[in-house]
Formats: C-alpha cells, sequence, structure tokens
C-alpha cells in the first residue's frame, strides 16, 4: 500500500513538470487527427495513390528513349584480289556472252580494315494505338484506388474522432461524478456535525453518530474512486490526442450540447465512407473484367527512330559515319491461348458479382446499424429527461427530508435515505447526460457526418 502511494505521488510530481492546459473538444479533435498513426499512414496510403493515378496516366503519352552504344575492338585484317588482263565476253546473235578474242585490264583489289572504337546513339520514341482498352481500363482503376484512398483516410478520421468524442466524455463524466462525491461528503460532514453536537448535549443517541460515520466512511471511498476514475480518464484522453500520460490538462465546459430538433432518418446511409468504398470496388470490379477482356483483342503500336553510327575503318577512312529514320508499325493479334486468357475475365466477371453481393449486404447490415443507433439515441434522450426530472424530485425529497428530520417528524435513517436516493439520482443523470452524448456521435458516425459535424 505504501509503494502505491508513493507511485501515486510520484506521479503527480512530475505532472506539475507539465503546464496545466484546458482543452475543449475541438482541441482534442485537432490533437488526435494529426497525432494519430494510423491517420498519418492514411494520408500517406492517399499520397501514394495519387502518383499511382500519375503514373498511368503517362501511358496515353508517347515514351522517348535516348540510347547510345560503344565498342573498341583492336580486330584488323586484309582483303586482297591480284590484278591482270581479264578476257572481254560479247554476246552472239543468240544472247549469249562468249569471250572475243580481247582483254582488259583488272588493278586488282587490296583492302585494309581495322574495327578499332565504334559508337553509335539515336533516340527512339514509342506510341501506342490501340491496347484493346488495357491502358484506358488500368488507368481508371488507379483512379478509383486514389478516390478509395481518400474515402478510407475519411473512415479513419471518423474512427479517430469518435474514440477521441468517447475519451473526452469519459473525462467530463468522471469529473462530473467526482462532483457527486465531493457534494454528497460535504452534506454529509455537515449532518455528521449536527448529529454529533447533539449528541454532546444529550439530544441525540450515539447510534445516529454511528450510522452518520459510517455513511461519511462510505463516503470518503467513493471520493477515491472518482478522483482515481477522473485521472485514469484523462491519462486515457492524453493518450488519443498525442500528450505525454502525466500531463496536466482539464477539459472545457460540460457535454457539448445535443440538438433537441434533430430530423432523425433511418433510410440514407450514402453519406458514409464505407458506402461510397464499396460503389468504388464494385467500379474497380468491372474495369477489372475490361483488362482482362484487353488480353483478347489486338494491339497496335507505332515506333520511330533516328540513329546514327561511327567507325570501321576501311584502308585508314572511316566507314560508317552517317544516321538514318526508321518507322516500324506493329500489330499482334491474340490467336489461340488454351484458354489462359479467357479464363482470366470469366473469374474477373466472378469476382464483379462477388463484389456486388458483398456491397448489397454491407448495405443492409449499414442500415440496420443506422436504425439501431436512431433507436439508441432517442431511448438515451428520453432517459436523460428523466433522469433530470427525477434528479429535481429527489433534491425536493432530501429538503423536505432535512426539515422534517430537524423537527423531530423523520427519523435519521429515513434522512439518510433521501440523500442516499439524491445522490444516486445525481449519479444516474450524469451517466444518462453521457450515454445520451455517446449514442448522438454513434448516430452521426451511422449517417456519415461526424466528420463534418460542427467541432463544438
Amino acid at each position: 500500500m505504501k509503494k502505491i502511494s508513493i507511485l501515486i505521488g510520484a506521479l503527480f510530481c512530475s505532472s506539475a513538470l507539465f503546464s496545466q492546459e484546458v482543452l475543449s473538444l475541438k482541441q482534442c479533435r485537432e490533437m488526435a487527427l494529426q497525432y494519430n498513426k494510423e491517420m498519418a499512414a492514411s494520408v500517406r496510403q492517399t499520397e501514394s495513390a495519387r502518383y499511382m493515378a500519375k503514373s498511368y496516366k503517362g501511358n496515353f503519352f508517347p515514351n522517348f528513349t535516348a540510347s547510345g552504344t560503344g565498342i573498341y575492338s583492336s580486330a584488323s585484317g586484309h582483303y586482297g584480289i591480284e590484278g591482270g588482263n581479264l578476257p572481254v565476253f560479247m554476246p552472239n546473235s543468240s544472247g549469249q556472252f562468249l569471250p572475243n578474242g580481247g582483254f582488259s585490264y583488272f588493278p586488282g583489289i587490296d583492302l585494309k580494315y581495322k574495327i578499332g572504337l565504334i559508337y553509335m546513339g539515336g533516340v527512339e520514341v514509342e506510341q501506342p494505338l490501340y491496347m484493346g482498352g488495357k491502358i484506358t481500363a488500368a488507368y481508371k482503376m488507379s483512379v478509383l484506388g486514389k478516390e478509395m484512398a481518400q474515402m478510407n483516410e475519411t473512415l479513419t478520421a471518423t474512427t479517430v474522432i469518435l474514440n477521441t468524442d468517447k475519451a473526452y466524455a469519459q473525462v467530463v463524466k468522471a469529473r462530473e461524478m467526482k462532483n457527486v462525491a465531493d457534494r454528497y461528503h460535504t452534506v454529509l460532514v455537515e449532518l455528521h456535525k449536527n448529529v454529533e453536537s447533539a449528541y454532546r448535549h444529550g439530544l441525540k443517541p450515539q447510534n445516529d453518530v454511528l450510522k452518520v460515520q459510517v455513511k461519511l466512511n462510505e463516503s470518503e471511498l467513493n471520493m477515491r474512486k472518482a478522483e482515481n476514475a477522473l485521472r485514469l480518464a484523462t491519462m486515457n484522453l492524453c493518450h488519443f490526442i498525442g500528450k505525454p500520460l502525466i500531463a496536466d490538462i482539464q477539459v472545457s465546459g460540460d457535454y457539448p450540447e445535443v440538438k433537441e430538433n434533430i430530423m432523425m432518418q433511418v433510410s440514407d446511409i450514402t453519406a458514409r465512407p464505407e458506402y461510397g468504398i464499396l460503389n468504388k470496388q464494385v467500379a474497380m470490379a468491372k474495369q477489372q473484367v475490361k483488362l482482362n477482356r484487353s488480353e483478347l483483342l489486338p494491339k497496335v503500336g507505332v515506333k520511330g527512330s533516328y540513329n546514327y553510327i561511327h567507325g570501321l575503318e576501311v584502308n585508314d577512312e572511316t566507314f560508317l559515319y552517317k544516321g538514318g529514320f526508321s518507322v516500324l508499325l506493329n500489330v499482334s493479334v491474340p490467336l489461340f491461348h488454351f484458354g489462359e486468357r479467357i479464363n482470366k475475365v470469366h473469374a474477373a466477371k466472378a469476382k464483379l458479382e462477388q463484389t456486388r453481393l458483398e456491397q448489397a449486404d454491407m448495405n443492409e447490415k449499414m442500415l440496420l446499424e443506422l436504425t439501431l443507433a436512431a433507436n439508441n439515441l432517442d431511448e438515451a434522450r428520453l432517459e436523460s429527461e428523466l433522469s433530470d426530472r427525477s434528479l429535481q424530485q429527489a433534491e425536493e425529497n432530501m429538503r423536505v427530508s432535512k426539515k422534517q428530520y430537524e423537527v423531530g417528524l423523520e427519523t435519521l435513517s429515513d434522512y439518510l435515505e433521501a440523500q442516499t436516493l439524491w445522490q444516486q439520482a445525481y449519479s444516474v443523470q450524469v451517466d444518462a447526460h453521457f450515454r445520451l452524448y455517446l449514442n448522438y456521435v454513434e448516430y452521426l458516425k451511422a449517417t456519415g457526418t461526424l466528420s463534418q459535424s460542427s467541432s463544438y
């Protein structure tokens, strides 16, 4: 027990090192969105998808490539044909070539070659003309992937906001419960003084003092529990907003106001990011069918290039030293692949139907979730109103009981019971307001408007 007390004291001393802050719900949301690692990963995923879409868009445009090659070889050689007199052939009347008895001098051939350094370079441009829709389908899939990443970022932000709101409301509840315990303890301390004074003057029996003392001991324990609950709730909020767990922070205000005239609906889930993600998944499955079908269609492309080559010495003179243009048109028509490509198309179509069925199932579940959230919010609103009414009645009951006890018309046990009922009604009211706000936040999430709601 002593070690626990020392540890708690150390925590309080350490927390004093940090300046106390009073945070609103809006500030807590902003800090949570900035600190949360899942949110940061979601932002990076969106950034990656955006760059990927730009990459696929580049496939619509031509590719320019510059290349160069150099080679050196010490190989060399000589090729020669001796010269001399060669007979002269003339055609006769029948068209045959026959020697006419004359001779012509042939000087001979003397070729010396040396490979040495040969280098070449050129520029090439490639432009796909028709790829069976492959490029278009791949680009549309990348755009859908970018949009899905953005919706997933919104979904992650909604989850972060929901958890932050719950942690914030838990701190408010813990603080209110501590106020309940403190007020109840104050009432008991005052009663204990009065009863003890009456006992000393012989107006009350000692049994009454002991009864109040028992209740006072219980209230001290409840105060300690409330303090620990508030400290733990504050540490939990610090965890979500990226603060040190021992940071000394407070939350401002009570629970954010829940609109009384809110028009609840149980049929529209189109604003939810999950709904948009499902639609994008179906659209992506459609593009996957087109992508696989493109493997069955012809492909047409054109390529143009300019190349220059220099080198190869012949008789001490450069033999190659010119450049030239060339154009290539390529047409590829798939004929038969033993079902390998057509079966990919069938598989993509089956995947498309699976995605549609999953979409319909998830839409029904989201509608059920929305209906449940609306019902819970309606019940929580009524419970909150009833708790307010019950607290007013309990306060009036305790006031009347106190007056009757003071004039001797009511026993101490009845008065203590009235105080206990007031404490319970107060606690129930705090818990009802807490659950009303949580159900309100759950309803906003179910409708897809939580991230768009007021930041209070």
